[in-house]
């Protein structure tokens, strides 16, 4: 349950702080710290939490994105990139780089809970 709650967490929190335009764009891998220093799970679980909440997030705007505008932009980006024209493939690069850096700061954040413990 820790864990559902966590990625929902991990995600929101993100989306939040991305709402605001004031916020550098890098400001949710502090929210995923925060939100694994403080919901108490073991550093492998953390970082899923983080990779799946982050990079969900991230690929679904994405793709809301790309459906605005019939995957012109992503098409062009993905040709310009090594991915064979694929916006398929850009959407899921861009989920899973997302997914990365929530899931590195989520590990980030049991780390430092698993020190301050100690």
């Amino acid at each position: 349950m820790k864990f559902i709650v966590a990625i929902f967490l991990h995600a929101l929190l993100a989306f939040a702080v991305g709402l605001y335009s004031q916020f550098p764009w890098w400001l949710f891998v502090g929210t995923s710290g925060i939100v694994a220093f403080f919901i108490m799970d073991s550093p492998a679980k953390s970082f899923f939490a983080g990779f799946l909440g982050v990079g969900a997030l991230w690929a679904g705007l994405a793709t809301g994105k790309d459906l605005a505008n019939a995957h012109l932009l992503s098409s062009k980006v993905a040709q310009i990139l090594p991915l064979g024209g694929s916006y398929i493939a850009l959407i899921i690069l861009t989920g899973v780089l997302g997914g990365l850096l929530g899931g590195f700061a989520a590990l980030t954040g049991a780390f430092m809970r698993s020190k301050s413990t100690k």
